[in-house]
Order: C-alpha cells, then sequence, then structure tokens
C-alpha cells in the first residue's frame, strides 16, 4: 500500500504559476508511474502528465505541453508538478497517482489506470 499526499494548491490569476507536490510513503523511484490527473467542474478526470522516474521517460498531455514541468526527487519520495501560465481551463482537483510495475506513461495518463490514488487538491484559476 503507497499513501500519496498532495499539496500546493490554491486560487491563482491567469498567467500565475503554483508547483504541486506529491509525496509517497514508499520508495516510488524505480519500480512505479507516477501521475498528475485532473478533474475540472462538470468534466471528466484526465491525464495531465505521468512519468517513470529512473527511466526519464515522461509523457505531458497537449493542452500543458510546454506550461507544465514533472519531475522527482528520489530522497524525497516527492514528484512535483510545476505549472506555469495557468489558464482558467486548468482549474480542477489535481490529484496524484501511482502504479507499480512497468506501466508506461503514455498508457498510465490516457487509460487513468492506477493503483493508488492520493486525496487531491484544488486548483482555481481566476481572476
Amino acid at each position: 500500500q503507497v499513501h500519496l499526499v498532495e499539496s500546493g494548491g490554491g486560487l491563482v490569476q491567469p498567467g500565475g504559476s503554483l508547483t504541486l507536490s506529491c509525496v509517497a510513503s514508499d520508495d516510488i523511484a524505480d519500480y512505479y508511474t507516477i501521475g498528475w490527473f485532473r478533474q475540472g467542474p462538470g468534466k471528466e478526470r484526465e491525464g495531465v502528465s505521468c512519468i517513470r522516474i529512473a527511466e526519464e521517460s515522461i509523457w505531458y498531455e497537449d493542452s500543458v505541453e510546454g506550461r507544465f514541468t514533472i519531475s522527482g526527487d528520489n530522497a524525497k519520495n516527492t514528484v512535483y508538478l510545476q505549472m506555469n501560465g495557468l489558464k482558467p481551463e486548468d482549474t480542477g482537483v489535481y490529484y496524484c497517482a501511482a502504479t507499480p510495475g512497468w506501466l508506461g506513461v503514455d498508457a498510465m495518463c490516457i487509460t487513468g489506470r492506477s493503483t493508488f490514488w492520493g486525496q487531491g487538491t484544488q486548483v482555481t484559476v481566476s481572476s
């Protein structure tokens, strides 16, 4: 069982930045695929970005590529999502997810398949 705790959400104006953190209770560097997902108001949950830290394999959803950066800190068992140039359509609850094994970053983010989920952190982009 891996526990995931997200933090860093909040209210930000359009064009602003936030950094989300996901702290895991287990070593996630080598055997997990980690992802950030979001669910906006009235929308289905979608994959935002996924990473396999040891392989430096990363996937981004098209609308966030170039604005968001996912990264991992092995020593802290933490995955970050740096979000720049935020837009109102980025508003939603952001969830961290982790799957053990060899699930590819694209497979995880596109299908939404994951074994463990965090409770989510709210991101609101509004003027």
